[in-house]
This record gives C-alpha cells, structure tokens and sequence, in this order.
C-alpha cells in the first residue's frame, strides 16, 4: 500500500517575491537529506523552477559532478495536480505555483500539508492577506487572499480532515527602510494568529540567487561555487535557519 507523499505548495498570487528561488532551494535541500523529492512547476508559461533543474541537470552533465537531483517536471494546462499526489513514486512534492490567480494553483493549496507564501517586506505584498489602516498601521480585516487560503483549508479538512500548516514567509529582505519592516513586521504578527499563519524570517537579498540560475547551483552547493565569498557563506546560513524553521529535522524524518 503507497504512502501519500508530503504536499508543500509555494503559493502567492504576487510575481516577485522568490517564490521559485525558495522552491528549488528547499527540493535540493530535502534531495541531500536522501528523500526522493518531485517538483512540480505550475506555471507552464514562465517554468522557472523546472528550467532551474533543467540547468542543474546540464551542469552537472558538463563538470562531471554529483549534484542532489529532485525530479522536475511542468504541470501542464488543465491537468489537476491531484494526478501528482495519487501518482506516487516521491516522498514529497513540491509544487510552485504561478504568480497570479489560476486553477491549478488554487487546486493545489487544496493538497497542501505545508503552505509557504513568501512576501517582501512591503505593504504592496502584505496587501494580498491583510489591510492596513494608513495612519496607524493596525491590521482592518484579512485581504482576499487569506480568504482563499482559507476556503482551501476547509476543502481539505472535509476532505481527510488535514490541517494545513501555513507559513508566511518574509523574503528578499532589504537592510534599508528598518522604519517600514518593523511596520510590515508588526502587522503580520497582529494578523497572524487572526487567519492561522506562522511567519518564518527568509532570505535576504542577494545578487548571488539572480547568478546561480544559468548553471542550476544553489547556495548549498558552495564546494561548486569557486572561491565562496563571505556573502555566499552568509546566504547558505540564512538557507539553513529558514528551512529549520520551516521543518523542524523530526518533521523532515518523518517525511522519509
């Protein structure tokens, strides 16, 4: 009898935010822990996440190297990510979705054990889940995507009754503007326990993310990199903080 894989949905209807960057790290690193790890690109348009493995893959091919290697593969149009989940043959998938409203995307949070939405530390992305007054800050009331987070929590309690662990991610953090992310961050943490997230600190950032894409490499493979900087070594510490943070090591065991 299969066993359903793990189901972790990077979701945000806002581009921008490194929401591919985070999905490919986070597959890499669950495939170096040995987990047989499938991820799954929503957006047939763009294909970032699955192009990155595309490059890893060419890499590793032209240096003769041994590189940590999740399976890649476009959902295509119409298709209903549920398919992936009955399929087995992974211990996790890792779906992205794409940076706008669509129906696969909405299917999949429907799946999710995990669901990470990474934003930037910005009122134009804190906008998607909750509004602000303008003069003081204070979280009014859940923005419309909250809600659809949560009608998708629903579809999947009454469907086995799961709860979905969502995890807002602060992402792409700037060291400017320390006034407007102590603001952003005190209103998540106000909304947080109103519509049932946990905010998890990401990365910061970093030119290195833009320049790893053409060769597929990430900041866990820094033996790779030449002569890793200070900067890189700082971006693989903030890569490990987050995915402890996202996944204690027992729950990644218990994935295997």
């Amino acid at each position: 009898m299969s066993t359903r894989p793990t189901v972790i949905v990077l979701a945000n209807e806002k581009g921008g935010t490194g929401k591919s960057t985070v999905a490919v790290h986070l597959a890499v690193a669950l495939a170096a822990e040995g987990k047989r790890v499938r991820l799954l690109d929503l957006d047939q348009r763009q294909r970032t996440s699955a192009r990155y493995i595309e490059n890893r893959m060419a890499h590793a091919r032209r240096h003769g190297l041994s590189l940590a290697m999740p399976e890649a593969a476009v959902v295509e149009a119409g298709a209903d990510p549920a398919a992936a989940v009955a399929e087995g043959g992974a211990d996790i998938l890792v779906f992205d979705t794409p940076g706008r409203d669509s129906e696969e995307g909405r299917r999949a949070l429907a799946l999710a054990d995990t669901l990470v939405t990474p934003i930037n530390d910005s009122f134009v992305d804190f906008d998607l889940i909750g509004r602000v007054n303008p003069e003081t800050f204070r979280v009014e009331r859940p923005s419309f995507y909250a809600e659809t987070v949560w009608k998708a929590r629903q579809a999947r309690a009454r469907a086995d009754g799961t709860t979905v662990d969502w995890v807002v991610l602060r992402n792409r953090l700037s060291t400017l503007e320390a006034r407007n992310r102590r603001r952003v961050g005190n209103a998540l943490l106000e909304l947080a326990p109103r519509v049932g997230f946990r905010v998890v600190p990401g990365l910061a950032e970093r030119v290195i993310y833009r320049e790893l894409f053409p060769s597929g490499l990430t900041l866990l493979d820094l033996t790779h990199l030449g002569e890793p900087s200070m900067s890189h070594v700082a971006a693989r510490a903030e890569l490990r903080e987050l995915l402890a943070a996202l996944f204690p090591a027992e729950t990644r065991r218990a994935a295997c």
